[in-house]
């Protein structure tokens, strides 16, 4: 048996931390964003401006005692051998020391001189001209410029002010940044809350539709996109409540429309039953032929409506139509299975070419429908009439049924393509009520539309617009 490889350390790492950074909710991953960029940008202005004060406080330091040094070097009173005319106290309360080195290492000045090197005798030996260094003992800046012959002027000054105000300027620097930080921090967790609250919302709708079924829509505010997304989640909820109450009265009705069939079978089969007991009152066989009339129709009623009921649900099964399909051939192929079994009316018809995209077997289904209900409702020896014929300008073709019957009476004429909707009339005629619904979806599916009015017959008129062309505008 193979064994797998273990994944790199670098990938089971990557791993890690993905899995890891998943487990932390989106609004805690929020506000670390937030701190991070926000103590990332404090961090970079920090150091800059840090770097920037550094140098230019030590550079104003530079400056200042290299100009001291020249004006106290140019002067006369630097050049007596004693420098008791120097005004040493001034330079003391400046905070400068200030001494002469000969070029032979001897210095003069007061008790309380700055620290020499080798550096400041070889100003004072004219060897360079100017010298300016850190003494790390002292922790003074110290500079040595010439001043007469084989000697030197050397001036310090402590660095001490200057690094107190650095240190200050840091914890300055410090603080504020944290408090920005903590500032960020809190900006992004409000900041985080309020934009993740449709997102919290729309997370509690979709565990109370899990948990209770209820698709009541969600309130929407604003029109960003987190409004956007509500508004289409709302969308997809009335979709599925639609869905779901057309389910419900779909089996509702179903159920309404078998329960009748169902129980004059039960009741013939139980009286047929009964009537074969050898103790039990015997049938005419004229009844007995009437109760088996009866169950053969009553089957046969039940097996039309159960054919709708399939019929009717996998025409509300969203399928892709692609097959090219000559609706004139359908509606033909249609036609010759009503005239079989209707042949107490006549057909006048009158169909043009008209192609288009689209299942057949639907489309001669819906047609059929139509076909069978205007010759129900047409008197023996009526004519029904079937035309299909180009609207001009608009892309669709009109396939129209006209029968000579009573007609669809105006009220009714909005709910007829509904299903299980029968008129008063119609009760006492066999039939689902499933039909014209079928047409209904079929000519929805295949973006058409259907529509009921009165015939110039004055019976019914019922039809169907499909969209397409003719074979001569394809071929241009």
């Amino acid at each position: 048996m193979t064994v797998p490889a273990p994944p790199p350390p670098d990938l089971a790492e990557s791993e890690v931390k993905n899995g890891r950074l998943q487990r932390v909710s989106l609004r805690n991953r929020v506000t670390w964003l937030a701190a991070v960029c926000v103590a990332g940008a404090v961090a970079l202005v920090s150091i800059a401006a840090f770097v920037t004060v550094h140098d230019s406080l030590y550079q104003q330091v530079d400056d200042d005692l290299s100009t001291r040094a020249v004006e106290a070097a140019t002067g006369p009173l630097v050049r007596t051998p004693d420098l008791q005319q120097v005004p040493v106290a001034f330079y003391a309360a400046a905070n400068f020391k200030i001494s002469v080195v000969y070029a032979d290492g001897t210095e003069i000045g007061p008790v309380d001189k700055p620290p020499t090197s080798l550096l400041e005798v070889a100003v004072a030996r004219h060897q360079s001209a100017k010298s300016l260094r850190t003494d790390q003992r002292t922790n003074s800046r110290v500079v040595a410029v010439p001043t007469g012959d084989n000697a030197a002027l050397v001036m310090s000054t402590s660095l001490q002010p200057t690094q107190r105000t650095l240190a200050q300027l840091s914890v300055v620097l410090v603080v504020m940044g944290g408090a920005g930080i903590l500032l960020a921090a809190a900006a992004g967790t409000a900041v985080a809350r309020a934009g993740l609250r449709p997102v919290q919302r729309l997370t509690a709708a979709t565990e109370r539709v899990a948990l209770t079924g209820d698709l009541r829509p969600i309130p929407v505010s604003g029109d960003d996109e987190l409004a956007r997304l509500t508004a289409s989640f709302n969308g997809m909820l009335t979709a599925l409540a639609e869905s779901q109450e057309r389910q419900r009265r779909l089996v509702a009705d179903a159920g309404h429309e078998l329960r009748t069939p169902l129980t004059s079978l039960r009741t013939n089969l139980e009286l047929l039953m009964a009537s074969a007991q050898p103790d039990a009152p015997k049938l005419s066989e004229q009844d007995r032929q009437e109760m088996f009339a009866d169950v053969q129709a009553q089957i046969t009623e039940l097996s039309a409506l159960v054919g709708d009921l399939v019929e009717l649900a996998r025409e509300d099964t969203p399928q892709t139509v692609h097959e090219p399909v000559e609706l004139t051939d359908v509606a033909e192929r249609a036609l010759s299975r009503v005239r079989r079994r209707a042949q107490r009316v006549e057909f006048e018809v009158d169909l043009r070419p008209w192609e288009m995209m689209g299942d057949a077997t639907a489309l001669e289904r819906a047609v059929l429908n139509l076909l069978d209900n205007a010759a129900k409702w047409s008197p023996d020896g009526g004519t029904v009439r079937v035309g299909l014929r180009p609207e001009e300008g608009t892309g669709f073709a009109a396939l129209e049924v006209a029968d000579g019957g009573p007609g669809i009476a105006e009220a009714d004429r909005p709910y007829v393509f509904e299903r299980f909707y029968r008129s008063s009339d119609a009760r006492t005629l066999p039939g689902s009520g499933l039909g014209l619904s079928i047409v209904k979806q079929v000519a929805e599916r295949h973006g058409g539309t259907v529509w009921a009015g009165e015939a110039p017959e004055g019976g019914a008129l019922l039809r169907m617009s499909l969209p397409g062309n003719t074979p001569e505008t394809k071929q241009q």
